[in-house]
């Protein structure tokens, strides 16, 4: 009786996030993004699990804007809000930092240690499925809008261009940037051990994806579009 109770819980929360869902984007991007069976989103729900990795913190502060913002802080907030929307829903979540605390002193530090410790959650965590946030920059100004970058495998890939699409449709029609594979130098993409994505949501050397980055409302739009893709993703695997 439990486990059936448990279960319309849920069911009743993917609705609710559905209907969330098509008030902010609309009902036709909706029908594209949350089509899938709620039994199968449901199941989703129940047996696999969204790590989330807010790029860099701590010491590593990643690209900085010209105003002194920091990547790291951005894909903090947002990967918060995508944490808590995910809870919110039932999806099962791990986070691979909730704060901007170093894990080490200065002298200690080392990039790719903290990679592989990213890499280490996710590979062991049962039917993982990695999201990683991160921020573009560029010289000039001239470059903006999101692209997502896959890891080497077919799932990857699917989640990643699902991901892209979906992004493009419901926040930037403009954008012509295309979801692309991750270059193999990448370490996180490369041995993550799970289908994994790394998103950058914008180009900080950009004034315009500037202030829509700094934007609360914007971050959860980032983070209901990147919760969609991740549901659609696993339950059409599922079916």
């Amino acid at each position: 009786m439990e486990e059936t109770v448990d279960k319309a819980f849920l069911r009743q929360r993917i609705l609710a996030a559905a209907a969330a869902l098509a008030m902010l984007f609309g009902a036709v991007w909706f029908a594209g993004a949350m089509a899938p069976e709620t039994e199968a989103v449901t199941l989703l729900c129940e047996t696999s699990c969204l790590v989330i990795d807010p790029g860099h913190g701590g010491l590593d502060g990643g690209a900085i804007a010209y105003n002194g913002v920091k990547e790291s802080d951005l894909n903090l907030d947002i990967g918060m809000k995508l944490r808590d929307l995910a809870a919110f829903y039932g999806v099962e979540t791990r986070m691979t930092r909730q704060d901007d605390t170093a894990r080490t002193t200065a002298e200690d530090y080392s990039e790719h240690e903290d990679l592989e410790y990213r890499a280490k959650l996710a590979g062991e965590t049962d039917n993982a499925v990695l999201i990683s946030i991160h921020q573009n920059t560029f010289p000039t100004s001239q470059p903006s809008g999101a692209q997502v970058l896959y890891g080497p495998d077919s799932e990857s890939r699917k989640l990643g261009e699902l991901t892209h699409r979906n992004l493009i449709q419901a926040l930037q029609p403009e954008n012509r940037r295309v979801a692309a594979p991750a270059p193999k130098e990448l370490y996180l993409t490369a041995h993550a051990g799970c289908p994994v994505i790394l998103v950058e949501c914008g180009f900080l050397s950009n004034l315009s994806d500037l202030q829509l980055l700094c934007d609360a409302q914007y971050q959860r739009s980032l983070a209901v579009v990147l919760l969609a893709s991740y549901l659609q993703y696993g339950a059409e695997t599922i079916l």
